[in-house]
């Protein structure tokens, strides 16, 4: 057990060491990137630092598996050099209980970061989705979903309007049941407007049996209510506007993804997307295993048998290609053209057992 908290111990340090490289890298490249997208909407330095910062944990969290392999590659090339793997091998020691503790340390690291990591994430990712939505239209956010429905709001200088739909198209643009509800500059209500269907059309919403109260220049709103089978009411919303306003799953925490799923499910739109993040989150301790799995085959070799470069190329083609196919399955789940537990835990399982393949071949014969 002492040899295998050392090379444990090893493994979670380089980890952090890889960790900190890609950190410096992503920073200026991410400061670069809001500033070029955001600097006509008024972002400056301060704010792109800001983005880059709330962006930062997402960006890590997403290459993992990626310092996960090569956090593996430089453990056990540094006890191939210093003949610690060599006194490893010598002792009785298999290729495989050799790679069991940064496998089993990669394993509880993905466990970690699922419990831990991705509600801090989620957190961040959110922050940031709220950042953009405000420099790019000046509203926090013009959608969201809750128990009583789908919320959605929209606004210019002269005022607001919050809408309420008990249900909505796919794509949020055809509402049932909705309700509109007009606030002035003040934030005094004006108007409020009852459908049985609204379409969001080119600047405007298309309304149909529509029942309108004037609340602000009635005293009494009910006598004064208008009923009307088609009616339109001006709009700043586009479709890409409501499309962003989903964000993306991974700035929902994993223990909270199960009851959004069910709500998007009840407001009438595609939960498909979030549940092939919860499954690829799911399977993420899996995938990090079997990085460390894919590393330690090509690198479990002593120095002076040549061809390190060659295996260590390998192991990043190998583990680049891995992480590739598993982006190309959750893209193809979403899309629905696999089944959502083929898609998030195909790829990961595939990886383990061909890694366990390599080992065997390569090491033990």
């Amino acid at each position: 057990m002492t040899l295998q908290y050392y090379i444990a111990r090893r493994f979670l340090g380089l980890v952090l060491v890889v960790s900190l490289v890609f950190t410096g890298l992503l920073v200026p490249i991410d400061l670069m990137e809001q500033l070029r997208r955001l600097g006509d909407d008024g972002a400056g330095i301060g704010d792109g630092l800001r983005l880059a910062a709330l962006n930062l944990p997402a960006a890590l969290y997403q290459i993992l598996p990626l310092i996960v392999i090569l956090s593996t590659l430089a453990l056990f090339l540094s006890l191939s050099r210093s003949s610690e793997l060599v006194v490893i091998r010598a002792a009785g020691r298999s290729a495989l209980r050799a790679a069991a503790a940064p496998a089993v340390t990669a394993f509880l690291l993905g466990v970690a970061a699922l419990v831990v990591v991705n509600p801090i994430v989620a957190a961040t990712q959110a922050a940031y989705e709220r950042e953009v939505a405000g420099f790019r239209t000046g509203i926090s956010s013009v959608l969201s979903v809750s128990e009583e429905g789908v919320w959605l709001r929209q606004g210019d200088g002269a005022g607001q309007t919050v809408i309420r739909a008990g249900r909505a198209s796919l794509d949020g643009t055809i509402l049932f049941e909705a309700t509109f509800i007009a606030f002035d500059a003040e934030g005094s209500p004006v108007e409020r407007i009852d459908v049985e269907r609204a379409a969001l059309a080119e600047g405007e919403w298309l309304l149909r049996n529509a029942k309108t109260w004037p609340l602000g220049t009635s005293d009494n709103p009910e006598r004064d209510a208008t009923v009307a089978l088609q009616a339109t009411i001006p709009s700043s919303l586009t479709r890409a506007q409501i499309r962003d306003s989903f964000g993306v799953p991974s700035s929902i925490p994993i223990f909270q993804l199960p009851g959004f799923i069910a709500q998007l499910d009840a407001a009438g739109f595609s939960g498909l997307t979030h549940r092939i993040w919860l499954q690829t989150e799911l399977a993420n301790p899996t995938m990090l295993a079997a990085m460390v799995l894919i590393g330690a085959a090509f690198s479990m070799r002593h120095a002076r048998a040549g061809r390190s470069g060659l295996m260590v190329l390998s192991a990043l083609l190998l583990g680049f290609g891995i992480f590739f196919l598993r982006n190309f399955a959750q893209v193809l789940g979403e899309n629905g053209q696999l089944p959502v537990f083929l898609a998030a835990w195909a790829s990961p399982v595939a990886a383990v057992l061909l890694s366990l393949g390599i080992i065997l071949f390569l090491e033990d014969g």
